[in-house]
């Protein structure tokens, strides 16, 4: 895996311990899991990034941070892939989430005539949420399934090609002769 690339953009362990706004959270930052990069806590870290990315809610990445402290899992790779909804993706992100919803629920995918303002987001915020948040559900499970399955996938090839590089054999391979 690459480790070096994801240390380095990782914020350091004691600095966050020490943050005066962190601070009160008291062990639950020293917990080596949320910090280790090994295949079970990066593949649970692109999970939960990958689901909590897709959820329409403005505390994304409180929620991801949350949920990486409860499942021990990375923090730093679970809050980071939040952003991967960010103010240039959400709207076409959560508008084909909305029309997966749509066809889930079975209902219409009109919305009448779309307009940027604070009166046309709170008269059809009534319209919309369920589809919204039903196709958000469906496609923030489907993807951090296969982010977490793709993450596992990868590292166990990553691992086997390495150790092929340098000339050894997988057990399974190994005769008991030899």
């Amino acid at each position: 895996m690459p480790r070096r690339f994801i240390k380095r953009y990782t914020p350091d362990r004691t600095a966050l311990k020490r943050h005066r706004y962190l601070r009160h959270l008291g062990t639950l930052l020293h917990d080596e899991n949320l910090w280790h990069l090994n295949r079970r806590s990066v593949s649970g870290g692109v999970a939960s990034g990958l689901f909590w990315a897709m959820i329409p809610l403005p505390t994304q990445m409180i929620a991801s941070a949350l949920s990486a402290v409860f499942f021990r899992i990375n923090l730093p790779i679970s809050v980071a892939l939040v952003w991967i909804t960010n103010p240039v993706t959400i709207p076409p992100v959560f508008y084909f989430n909305y029309l997966v919803g749509t066809w889930l629920l079975g209902t219409p995918t009109d919305i009448g005539k779309f307009e940027l303002s604070i009166d046309w987001i709170t008269t059809e915020i009534g319209v919309i949420w369920k589809p919204l948040f039903a196709g958000s559900l469906l496609i923030g499970t489907a993807l951090g399934i296969t982010g977490y399955a793709a993450t596992r996938l990868y590292w166990r090839w990553h691992v086997l090609r390495r150790f092929r590089d340098r000339g050894g054999r997988p057990k399974a391979v190994r005769s008991y002769n030899s």
